[in-house]
């Protein structure tokens, strides 16, 4: 996990598409003022089905706390930008945390990402405080790192 410099903190770009799944647009909009967790992934990337246990495991651990988690698919190859293969892709892995359908790649080129999977943490402000590059486990060192930098950010004044 890469910490961000203060002097370098970046807006969070909007996450905004007109397929969702686990969530309706109006309801995916939600998330505003709170921590957030965004991971962007493919069903068929090997490294991204490697993460969905950590990513269930955040959602199930950080939700009730007010985290958002949200995925971010954005497909590599063409037979992954099909809205029903990613609804199965979701339902098969047991996803309940809203998942925008991003084809056009749109919002991977507004964050500037570069690889699957890639999770980032933003601030209640929406700034991007933290990323993680590649697959995450539960009970690894990185997951260690990257569990404190949300519960930090959970302890943040808001108001601040």
């Amino acid at each position: 996990m890469t910490g961000v410099p203060p002097a370098t903190l970046v807006v969070a770009p909007p996450i905004r598409s007109d397929v969702w799944i686990n969530a309706d647009a109006p309801a995916a909009m939600e998330w505003s003022g709170r921590v957030t967790i965004v991971e962007f992934w493919t069903f068929g990337c090997i490294n991204c089905r490697r993460t969905v246990p950590a990513m269930k495991r955040l959602y199930v651990d950080f939700a009730p706390k007010g985290v958002a988690v949200i995925g971010v698919h954005t497909p590599e190859f063409p037979h992954e930008a099909v809205p029903g293969a990613v609804r199965g892709a979701v339902k098969k892995n047991g996803i309940e945390f809203p998942v925008a359908l991003d084809s056009d790649r749109a919002i991977w080129k507004a964050y500037t990402n570069r690889y699957w999977p890639t999770l980032y943490l933003i601030d209640r402000a929406g700034l991007i405080r933290a990323t993680h590059v590649g697959e995450l486990h539960v009970g690894t060192a990185e997951w260690d790192a990257f569990v404190g930098k949300v519960d930090k950010l959970l302890e943040e004044d808001p108001s601040k």
